[in-house]
């Protein structure tokens, strides 16, 4: 990839929380079908989806939040928890990680061709391996952390 068509995407992950367990999807095992620039083929992810032009954050996880799960959040109840700066080799991506307690209706795989299945999972007990980007977002509310230098993929071990 040339140097001028390198940049730095805004992406988010929104922990949606009820009873103490976190939604998270599961990857696709294809990589071609994973749908990420930064990998993570078989991982289990939180939903959450790269920001538009012109689109506050609260209507960015509202959008992707129900196009990836079918879930209807409280935009005005959405709380931030994370930023997290995700590098790859041959990706750069800025995460902010959402906490979402507050939403209608029941989870459903909307994307079957990227993420196969959705289970909800207790935080004291997250399933492996987890897409680095959430296990990231996961790890900083856990620890009450907003922000932590870290530049390696697959470093932490929550």
């Amino acid at each position: 990839m040339s140097e001028e068509k390198k940049r730095v995407w805004a992406w988010f992950g929104v922990m949606i929380l009820k009873n103490g367990k976190v939604l998270l999807g599961q990857r696709h095992e294809d990589p071609k079908k994973a749908s990420s620039l930064m990998h993570g083929e078989s991982t289990w992810t939180m939903p959450g989806g790269k920001m538009e032009f012109h689109e506050t954050f609260e209507d960015m996880v509202y959008r992707e939040t129900l196009e990836e799960t079918w879930l209807k959040i409280n935009k005005n109840k959405l709380k931030f928890i994370s930023i997290t700066n995700d590098i790859v080799h041959d990706n750069h991506f800025v995460t902010i990680g959402f906490l979402c307690e507050d939403f209608s209706g029941e989870p459903k795989v909307m994307e079957p061709d990227e993420i196969t299945k959705r289970e909800r999972f207790d935080l004291n007990n997250l399933p492996k391996p987890l897409y680095f980007p959430s296990e990231k977002v996961l790890k900083n509310y856990l620890q009450w952390v907003i922000y932590r230098t870290e530049k390696s993929e697959g470093d932490l071990e929550i």
